[in-house]
Order: structure tokens, then sequence, then C-alpha cells
């Protein structure tokens, strides 16, 4: 997906919070050089490769419920998510000058009485979720022990995966039961998109 071919798609669908994920673009290439937030060859790519990429996840989700997203980072596909719904979302992101750059953001952007950053490891969060995603912080059997504790039967697992969903999704099957699904991501054709749920140990 091209840069203009995504900003297309994000236009049918969310011309009216386009104006609030520019802004968000704006603060992600600010703080870039700060800290590295993304890759730097990725910022001119930022709807394709981010914002669009981030966005096609709640095609996937329920409608409400708490959204927790593990290693938030810069804020994909988390701050996307908050910035696209009205509904209640959790950062969690343990390194802390990150998770300073996402409160801020929050604040900035008007989501703060929906939306919170916990600066800790996933482990250490008490809550429930309905949606976990994550992105790109861990092979799939790591991550589904990481949110075990923020799980319930119901709780939806949206989680961007490259070329080795599949392989990942075999290798959590020796551990873990639950329905595994894979999904292609609309913005890269080597991408994936791994969807459980009813996940438990076995």
């Amino acid at each position: 997906m091209t840069e203009e071919e995504a900003q297309g798609w994000f236009r049918e669908r969310y011309v009216s919070r386009e104006t609030a994920c520019f802004r968000f673009a704006q603060m992600v290439a600010a703080e870039q050089h700060h800290q590295n937030l993304v890759s730097p060859s990725s910022l001119p790519l930022i709807w394709s490769r981010h914002i669009v990429d981030s966005a096609q996840l709640l095609d996937h989700a329920p409608d409400d419920g708490l959204w927790v997203d593990i290693g938030s980072g810069a804020g994909f596909p988390g701050m996307i998510v908050a910035l696209l719904s009205d509904r209640p979302v959790v950062l969690i992101e343990p390194r802390r000058k990150r998770a300073e750059f996402l409160r801020c953001a929050v604040v900035e952007l008007g989501l703060d009485s929906r939306v919170s950053v916990h600066a800790a490891k996933a482990e250490t969060v008490e809550l429930k979720a309905a949606v976990i995603s994550a992105r790109a912080v861990a092979p799939l059997p790591e991550l589904l022990a990481v949110a075990a504790p923020l799980s319930t039967a119901n709780t939806r697992l949206i989680l961007p995966k490259g070329r080795s969903a599949r392989e990942e999704v075999a290798a959590a099957r020796r551990s873990w039961h639950g329905v595994f699904h894979v999904e292609p991501s609309i913005t890269d054709a080597d991408s994936l998109i791994i969807i459980a749920r009813g996940v438990k140990r076995r």
C-alpha cells in the first residue's frame, strides 16, 4: 500500500478524525529528534506503515470494551485506536521516556478522560481487557504469557505479525489452548494479523 492509497483508505472511513491523526503524526516526527520512536526510514511512510497499519485492527475488534495495548512504543496501534474510536484505552509502555511522550500526546490530543498510560511491564498491571493488541513485542508463545493476566475467557487478542505468523501460532499451540486464526494485512502483502480468543494454558 502506497502513502496515497493509505490516505485514501483512511479518508473513506475516518475523514472526521484525520486532523487528530495528522497532529499525532507530527508529534511522532518531532519527538523522533529526541528519541528513536520508529524506524527513521518509515517516517515518510507514516500513513501506510503506522497509521493505517494500526487502524485496520479495529475491523477485527468488538465495538466496545477496554482496549489494552502492550508495548505501545510510539503509540502504534494504541494511540490510533484511541483517536479513531470512543472506547477506553490503556497504553502499557515500560520505557519511561516513551511513556512520557505518550502521556503528553494523550493530554495534548484531549484523550485524557478515557486513555491512560502505564510506565510498567504488562505483567504488573492489574486490569482485564476486552481487546489486547501488541505490535512487534515478542514471539507469540511469550506474548500470550505476558497477556494472560490481563485476559478473560472473552478477551480478543489482535496481534500484527510478519510472514512468520502461522509458524508462531503452531508454536503457541504446543502450550496454549484457544481459537487462533490469521488474517492478511491490508498494508503489506508480507504481513499477517493473528487473532485469538479463549486462550488459556494447556
